[in-house]
């Protein structure tokens, strides 16, 4: 995968299951039309699934929070987010209307 979306703000959580030997994942990314919209149970307009990751990476994004309560990355004030998926390695970057 390699795409960019025009996007507010972003959720990247790590899909529940079982610990798997191989140390890989499936992420799970949820899009959305408006900022923190954790704190508003909103639902997001599209959710990617990408299987098998080991890492992200976050590339030139400076307003990133990370909730304990969720486990999850919001990525807020966005203006566009492109998603680049090599091998193992999902990495993050994008513009930032800050």
């Amino acid at each position: 995968m390699d795409k960019t979306f025009k996007v507010k703000s972003i959720t990247i959580s790590r899909k529940p299951g079982k610990h798997r030997e191989d140390g890989l994942w499936t992420v799970f990314i949820g899009l959305f039309d408006e900022n923190n919209p954790h704190l508003k149970a909103r639902a997001p307009f599209e959710v990617l699934d990408l299987k098998d990751v080991e890492k992200v990476r976050l590339h030139e994004l400076r307003n990133v929070s990370f909730y304990l309560a969720g486990n999850d990355l919001i990525i807020n004030n966005l203006i566009e987010i492109t998603i680049k998926q090599e091998g193992k390695v999902v990495t993050f970057s994008g513009k930032q209307n800050l």
